[in-house]
């Protein structure tokens, strides 16, 4: 696979927007968006997926490799991991609408062998792709919003937003989303974070994974 190099910042998704609320059509202009150069390595923009009037809607950090692959988002292992926790926290994720805070996978080839290997998206990464974000929670007005990871989290509450102090409590919402204040906002770990915590501590991971949805779930 030929890498390329990063260019200078396009203008984000902003110029690829349609006017419209519906999530449908907001999809499919996705799929187009060429707002930052994440685009050329891609299989495909991977979407937020759910039902258009959910109560719940958690936000990860971006598409991973079998994301991109199938074009949906939390197919893989972590997205695996994630509807363990909703059962166990007694949430339906049949009525949760999963996106993420940047639609391409960011990756880079492994030393050997045809494997993709996670990247974490840039702060411009996630600012480009923050127009897509937003419409798609103005268009859901869901009761609460849970964001996955410091990069979810940060894509709504800015770069200087840190996860540790902060996981399972409510959180105020910027001004620039204030058609959200309705809506509660809470913020925990990505469920790759407890994949990657080691084999004797994961259980506990998990547990608190678990609590913080239990939290979100009690809000709605």
């Amino acid at each position: 696979m030929t890498t390329h190099p990063v260019r200078p910042s396009r203008p984000g998704a902003q110029n690829f927007l349609p006017a419209t609320d519906s999530l449908e059509l907001l999809a499919r202009a996705a799929a187009d968006c060429r707002g930052c150069e994440l685009f050329r390595d891609a299989t495909q923009t991977v979407f937020g997926a759910g039902p258009s009037d959910a109560e719940l809607v958690l936000i990860g950090e971006q598409p991973g490799d079998a994301e991109d692959k199938q074009g949906v988002p939390f197919v893989g292992p972590a997205g695996k991991l994630l509807r363990s926790a909703l059962k166990s926290a007694e949430i339906d994720v049949g009525r949760v609408y999963l996106t993420n805070a940047v639609k391409h996978f960011r990756w880079r080839p492994a030393a050997s062998g045809p494997r993709r290997l996670h990247e974490k998206p840039s702060q411009g990464h996630v600012t480009a792709c923050r127009p897509w974000l937003t419409h798609e929670l103005n268009a859901i007005r869901p009761k609460v919003v849970v964001a996955l990871g410091a990069v979810a989290a940060q894509s709504i509450l800015g770069s200087k937003f840190t996860l540790t102090h902060s996981r399972g409590q409510q959180l105020d919402w910027p001004a620039d989303y204030e058609s959200l204040s309705a809506s509660a906002l809470f913020a925990t770990i990505h469920p790759s974070a407890v994949l990657r915590t080691p084999s004797l501590e994961r259980a506990t991971a998990m547990e608190a994974l678990i609590a913080d949805l239990a939290i979100a779930r009690q809000a709605l």
